[in-house]
């Protein structure tokens, strides 16, 4: 009897500490853990290659995929709260995850109601003032929204947000190292389009020509033949 009541106590003590012990992973959500390759995610959300979308080619790939948890599980509807997980993809290495709450299933909540609801799966955060998150586009990182809490570690962070232009609540989940590198492989990116850019639109232009030309060539014969004046 003292054994198996000792036993029983163990396990819930790790039953009790279980939430704690995933507190301290910052680098997960749900089933997707930062640094997984571009397959993997794509397996667990059923998504098909194209929806993969290429944002920069060099000089790093920098790549997107948007899922919703809610497609194809219509009996889902009533219990999700996820409206749109936003991946993105350094070199095929997942660093970044932006999260985006259903808006009626967080109608009313608080930002308090969210912190506390948050703080049961990553622990105590903190309240940075003023602090601004950046997210990705198919530009450049240049949406901003104000920080509601955030919990970090010296790896990864989770950072709380509700959206300034519409009332909507989600967070961020990055790779701290691997984002710094994304950032600036974006911004070298962005200042490789403007130089070529001049280039570009000339081989635009000598493509479509060209194609002009032949398709010109090709209709010739027949209407030389056909025309009557």
């Amino acid at each position: 009897m003292f054994n198996t009541r000792k036993l029983g106590i163990s396990v819930y003590g790790l039953l009790l500490w279980a939430p704690l012990m995933y507190a301290q992973d910052l680098s997960r959500y749900r089933e997707f853990q930062l640094g997984m390759n571009l397959q993997s995610v794509t397996e667990k959300t059923d998504a098909r290659p194209s929806e993969v979308k290429l944002l920069h080619q060099r000089p790093a790939v920098i790549q997107e995929l948007g899922w919703r948890p809610q497609r194809g599980l219509a009996h889902l509807s009533d219990v999700e709260s996820v409206n749109e997980v936003l991946f993105n993809f350094y070199n095929g290495e997942l660093f970044r995850m932006v999260v985006s709450y259903d808006q009626q299933r967080t109608e009313g909540l608080t930002d308090q109601d969210m912190l506390e609801a948050i703080s049961a799966t990553y622990g105590i955060a903190t309240k940075p003032a003023a602090t601004t998150i950046l997210f990705s586009s198919s530009y450049i990182y240049n949406n901003s929204e104000k920080v509601i809490a955030r919990w970090e570690d010296t790896e990864s962070s989770v950072s709380l947000f509700r959206s300034s232009s519409q009332p909507r609540f989600g967070i961020l989940i990055l790779s701290k190292r691997v984002d710094a590198l994304a950032q600036a492989a974006i911004v070298k990116a962005i200042r490789l389009d403007e130089q070529e850019a001049p280039q570009r639109e000339v081989a635009r232009q000598k493509k479509e020509g060209e194609e002009t030309r032949a398709a010109q060539e090709k209709a010739r014969p027949t209407n030389k033949a056909d025309f009557r004046p």
